[in-house]
């Protein structure tokens, strides 16, 4: 079992930034890889960025490439999802997600991923 709790959420103005973090509770975490996904009101969750078990491979969604950047610390049990150059379409509740997946390449999809944490809001202002 792995409990996962987020922080760092806020308002921000246009081209702002914020750094998210995750904390994880459980041994198991370094073992697998991490995600964070958002959610804006009125549409499904959208994956965001992923990083595999090791820290070795990331994956972004194109919206986000070159402006937001994941990372983890497994001695820390932690993933930090860096934000810059922030956008009022990124407004959204954000979530962190762990799941036991081993692959080189981190997964992108929800049901790749097992566990949750309870979500952060991030506002972005005009």
């Amino acid at each position: 079992q792995v409990q996962l709790v987020e922080s760092g959420g806020g308002l921000v103005q246009t081209g702002g930034s914020l750094r998210l973090s995750c904390a994880a509770s459980g041994r198991t975490f370094s073992s697998y890889a991490m995600a964070w996904f958002r959610q804006a009101p009125g549409k499904e969750r959208e994956f965001v960025a992923a990083i595999n078990w090791v820290g070795t491979r990331r994956s972004y969604v194109d919206s986000v490439k070159g402006r937001f950047a994941i990372f983890r610390d497994n001695a820390k049990n932690t993933g930090d999802l860096q934000m810059n150059s922030l956008k009022p379409e990124d407004t959204a509740v954000y979530y962190c997600a762990t799941g036991p997946s081993r692959t080189e390449v981190p997964g992108t999809r929800p049901s790749e991923y097992t566990y949750w944490g309870q979500g952060t809001q991030v506002t972005v202002s005009s």
